[in-house]
Parts: structure tokens; C-alpha cells; sequence
């Protein structure tokens, strides 16, 4: 897969280690995906993000200098249509769930295999966002309630009709427009049509925003329960 317009995406890697750079770089190029260039501190990719319009940037978190969560948020505010994968030693990482609240698309373990990381980049770069639904759940149950709420996510859901409440309520618990479909007995077709509705009225980015906010508002809790009831199609 590639990006919209048919080209394949173009990718910064963000790491402080050295040998991490350079195999990303070697197992992405080997696959058709362009690096245009490396960061080895926050500070240096948020330049490095300034000079070449990155279409994704793999980020690593703990960086000298600049961290990642700082370097992903000056990222994003500079240029919105970046897509920022974070990378991670532990799945459960209450920095992972900050960059997620900050616009970040998706996570990876830096153990990935070559075949998940290509794909990984090729999805963010679609618009999509990169979830592991059970992981993604436990990390945002663990640290959501805890959290300081961040202004990349609007809280007001006012904007929301019932029906469009109970998408966001299923996107929180993880559910993919399959899954939702089958859940509300829509077509696939309406069930996107929801989503992009929801995106638009509250700004978020992509489902990883829209899991962060579902449980920042309470409209998911810890366990899967959401508040919402089932609503009238």
C-alpha cells in the first residue's frame, strides 16, 4: 500500500541509538519506503522534521537534549498532517499514552519484526492510526485517570448526536468499523461516515485521539464499560 497519491512514504527516524537508526533505515528502504533523514535528540528531529516534511516520523521517547513526547508535540503543531509513530521498549508505557494524548498515531515495540514495521509506517501514512486494540486499552486504562488533560483533545462532546456518542463510545473500547458495523447493524459505509463526522467535529487526528478522549471524558471507564447505554438507529 501507498500513500493516496501513490507514492510511497517518506519517513525520519528519530532514535538515540545509533544502530536502531540504521536498521529501521536498512529495513524500510529494503521495502520501498523512502528515509530522508535521521534524528538522534528531539531537538534535532524537530528540525530535521522542519527542513524535510516528513510524511511519518518514528520517534523514540526517551532522547537527549529534547524528549520525545516535547519533539512529537512541536511536530504536530507545525505541521498537523504528520504522522508520528512512537517507539517503545514496554507496551505499557504512561509516556506512550502522553504522546497519544498529544497526536501521536500509533506506538511500536522496538522488537518489531521488519514485515510490522513497514506495514505500520504504510497504515499511519494512509491516515490511519496504529492500534493494538487489547494493548491500547490497558495502556489508556492505566494511566487516563491519572492523567492531566491535554488540550490536543477537546472534551466537549456536545457537537455529538446519540448515535455519533455511541461510535465514540465503541472506537474507545477498541473496536475496529468491522466489529462496529456488526455491533450497531450499520454497513460499513455509514459506520465511516459516523467516524469521519466525529473527527471533524471535535479535530481529532485518527482513533488513537478518539481512545484517549473516550476515557478522558468518562465516556468509556476502566473495565470496557461505557456510560452509554445502546442508542436508537
Amino acid at each position: 500500500m501507498t500513500a493516496p497519491d501513490g507514492r510511497a512514504p517518506r519517513v525520519l527516524v528519530a532514535d538515540d541509538q545509533t544502530l536502531i537508526r540504521t536498521g529501521f533505515r536498512l529495513i524500510l528502504t529494503a521495502r520501498g519506503i523512502d528515509v530522508v533523514g535521521e534524528a538522534a535528540d528531539g531537538a534535532e528531529a524537530v528540525a530535521r522534521a522542519r527542513e524535510l516534511k516528513p510524511d511519518v516520523v518514528l520517534m523514540d521517547i526517551r532522547m537527549p537534549v529534547m524528549d520525545g513526547l516535547e519533539a512529537t508535540r512541536l511536530i504536530l503543531r507545525e505541521a498537523p498532517d504528520c504522522r508520528v509513530l512512537i517507539l517503545t521498549t514496554f507496551d505499557l508505557d504512561r509516556y506512550v499514552y502522553t504522546a497519544l494524548s498529544l497526536g501521536a498515531s500509533g506506538f511500536l515495540l522496538k522488537d518489531v519484526t521488519p514485515e510490522h514495521l513497514a506495514a505500520a509506517v504504510r497504515l499511519v501514512d494512509t491516515g490511519d492510526a496504529l492500534l493494538a486494540p487489547s494493548i491500547t486499552r490497558r495502556l489508556v486504562e492505566r494511566f487516563a485517570s491519572g492523567a492531566a488533560h491535554s488540550p490536543a483533545v477537546p472534551a466537549d462532546l456536545s457537537a455529538l448526536t446519540p448515535r455519533e456518542l455511541e461510535v465514540l463510545t465503541l472506537l474507545g473500547r477498541g473496536l475496529s468499523n468491522t466489529e462496529l458495523a456488526a455491533q450497531l447493524t450499520l454497513s460499513e459505509a455509514t459506520v465511516k461516515s459516523h467516524v469521519a463526522r466525529i473527527f471533524a467535529k471535535l479535530t481529532l487526528r485518527d482513533r488513537a485521539q478518539a481512545v484517549v478522549l473516550a476515557y478522558e471524558t468518562g465516556l468509556v471507564r476502566p473495565g470496557g464499560a461505557g456510560t452509554g447505554g445502546t442508542s436508537v438507529r
